[in-house]
């Protein structure tokens, strides 16, 4: 029997359940290929298949969704392609689909692989058969397809080694092959260059993570101190309120969410739900003070890492210190529609903003505080100067009076030896957005008021202060009346700050919430780089939500489903879970800020009158929560910061393990 005939006949057999794949670790990945093949694809194992290659029109509309990743991965080619070039080695990239979007080698007439090896060619299995690139769409897992792996008796002289690529959100985009001009006998002989098409993978991956996420904190991991910068076999990007907004392939695979056993999703969690050591100390590397090459962090699962930060590149959306360009008036009308209480607002903006007059902003947590104060800088005659936003409940209690007021050179151990320029000083001429004020240390307050009130400032270690030209907006989703009331916050310090104030409704109140999902979805979708649109269907049901998490959660959910929907209109069956059960629809009104400070207050006297203590009430529910602070801070209705700080006071410490 000649080699296409006889290898026909052991396709089918396997596929009968009469004999099995003798391929080595790769089997079961061939043997499931072979069955779908067979059974799914109708593909008969004696054809010399055929190769589809895309027209250049829909080919060019796959390469331009995939550009923003094309750039790193043809770097990666590039240095792969010199390690095994002189090998006989040709490269190619796919997309999600096993179409090649990019190709590197000799591909001369004599190639056996030259019907595939043009941009365009389609080596998805449904019609290539099993394959490296087809195959490892399909299992999205590193494999070699050597020989008589593949279905097709007329490749049987082809050996192809492929790589998954997910993007930075962990979706699939695409796959790295290497495949073999003339191909030993041996499987062994593809060992090396298995190894290289991972790890080369991985460097593509990582190169994207880190571009998509530039305006993050990124904390990069290795087990080997010296390779954690070069090589981290696990990152993780979060934003300034220390919540993950992203995880390579080797944090998904590695990490997990405090007393999760299974692979779960990171993002979305806060920093403390995956690594045991305090998120007061993450920051302090962030910020310099733990010497890079020493920092070690410990994970709930008991591992300890050895860790490098990276800073964000590019200002983010609700930056720390970003300088803006002068507005043409319509920033502000660029963030509501047609809702009244909205309205009343931006008017009231508008005259405020060409007003040398501090601002206080109230609203519940989402609602687009800060988003109003930056189109009230950029609508004021300060447009071109900067503007610095400060999270005072985001930034560490040891590290908030360095950060806002500065440093001369040598003023304590650890600290730069240039000294450092204050968050207060560098928003000189500009607008200071000093966001959750009210967290803001009672101690700290007292040389803010200094500050506002002489119109200049002191770093710590100096002798002479710098004299200052600045508005300052301040929010809250505090009550600081009530604050003030109980000794939280300064009287005085309120009215430096409160020249006017200006309160957000919450999402739940406002009458343009068509007018914002559009806004959000054309935001996230080109963000994305995907298409913004979606369902009457789907935008029913978001209509009935009540979103207590605001804005913040809506963007959250649509960015979620644009994920989700893959290029197609969003539909109800790509929202998330709790939206589609129903958990955040309308019942009775909720709350607003003030009211829930209210019942906070009352309900707080109520347990002071029992005998219960803050500590007592606090333990309490840190343990009903399973010490997960992100959902202690929720329930509270404060922030994480907050309630580290009020642990710190207490003497509260999590336990190592839970039994």
């Amino acid at each position: 029997m000649n080699a296409p005939l006889a290898h026909a006949d052991t396709v089918l057999r396997v596929v009968e359940g009469n004999a099995v794949v003798a391929a080595d670790g790769d089997a079961g990945l061939i043997q499931r290929s072979w069955l779908r093949c067979y059974q799914d694809f109708r593909l008969d194992p004696a054809s010399p298949g055929r190769m589809r290659v895309e027209a250049s029109a829909a080919l060019r509309q796959r390469r331009e969704q995939h550009e923003r990743y094309l750039r790193a991965a043809r770097a990666g080619m590039e240095q792969l392609y010199r390690h095994v070039a002189d090998l006989g080695y040709v490269l190619m990239l796919a997309d999600a689909d096993g179409v090649t979007l990019d190709f590197l080698g000799a591909n001369g007439p004599e190639t056996p692989l030259r019907d595939g090896l043009v941009i365009g060619a389609d080596w998805n299995e449904a019609h290539a058969g099993t394959n490296g690139i087809g195959t490892c769409v399909a299992e999205r897992h590193t494999l070699t397809c050597h020989r008589e792996d593949h279905f097709f008796a007329g490749n049987l002289d082809l050996s192809c080694t492929a790589t998954p690529l997910f993007d930075p959100l962990g979706e699939l985009f695409g796959v790295l092959d290497v495949s073999a001009i003339t191909t030993p006998e041996a499987r062994e002989s593809q060992h090396l260059v298995r190894h290289l098409t991972a790890l080369y993978g991985r460097i593509i991956e990582d190169a994207n993570f880190v571009e998509y996420f530039s305006d993050c904190w990124i904390i990069k991991l290795n087990t080997i101190a010296a390779l954690a910068e070069i090589n981290a076999e696990i990152m993780l990007a979060f934003d300034r309120d220390g919540v993950i907004r992203g995880a390579n392939s080797g944090a998904r695979h590695h990490l997990r969410v405090l007393e999760q056993t299974v692979e779960t999703d990171l993002t979305g969690n806060s920093l403390s739900a995956v690594f045991r050591t305090h998120p007061s100390e993450i920051w302090r590397m962030a910020h310099g003070v733990v010497g890079l090459e020493k920092s070690t962090v410990d994970t709930w699962d008991g591992h300890r890492y050895c860790a490098v930060m990276r800073g964000p590149r590019r200002p983010p959306h609700s930056g720390r210190s970003t300088i803006v360009t002068p507005d043409d008036g319509s920033a502000l009308e660029a963030i509501a529609g047609d809702d009244p209480q909205m309205r009343r607002v931006i008017e009231q903006g508008r005259r405020l903003a060409v007003c040398p007059l501090n601002i206080l902003v109230q609203g519940e947590t989402g609602t687009g505080k800060e988003v109003l104060a930056r189109a009230l800088h950029n609508s004021s005659p300060r447009a071109e100067k900067p503007f610095v936003a400060v999270n005072c409940a985001a930034i560490p209690e040891s590290l908030i009076e360095s950060e806002l007021f500065g440093y001369t050179p040598g003023t304590f151990t650890g600290a730069r030896s240039k000294g450092m320029t204050g968050l207060i000083q560098r928003a000189d001429g500009g607008t200071l957005f000093l966001d959750e004020i009210g967290d803001m240390p009672l101690q700290l307050q007292t040389r803010l008021l200094r500050v506002l009130s002489e119109s200049e400032v002191l770093p710590l270690g100096a002798e002479k202060p710098i004299t200052l030209s600045l508005t300052v907006i301040a929010a809250s989703h505090h009550n600081l009346q009530e604050q003030i009331r109980v000794g939280d916050f300064r009287e005085d310090l309120f009215y430096r700050l409160c020249g006017a104030t200006l309160e957000l409704p919450p999402l739940r109140e406002r009458q343009d919430r068509d007018f914002l999902i559009d806004a959000l979805l054309h935001r996230e979708a080109q963000a994305l780089g995907t298409t913004p649109d979606i369902t009457a269907q789907a935008l029913e049901v978001l209509g009935r939500q009540s979103w207590p998490g605001n804005i913040r959660q809506l963007r959250n959910v649509l960015r979620y489903a644009l994920s989700m929907s893959c290029g197609e209109p969003i539909a109800v069956a790509h929202l998330p879970e709790e939206v589609l059960r129903g958990e955040y629809a309308h019942s009775q009104p909720q709350p607003s800020a003030s009211t829930t400070s209210r019942l906070e207050a009352r309900t707080d006297d109520a347990a002071s009158a029992s005998g219960a203590s803050e500590a007592e009430r606090l333990f309490q529910m840190l343990r009903k929560h399973r010490w997960v602070i992100t959902e202690v801070a929720r329930e509270l209705n404060l922030c994480r910061a907050t309630i580290y700080r009020r642990m710190k006071r207490h003497g509260i410490v999590p336990p190592t393990h839970y039994c």
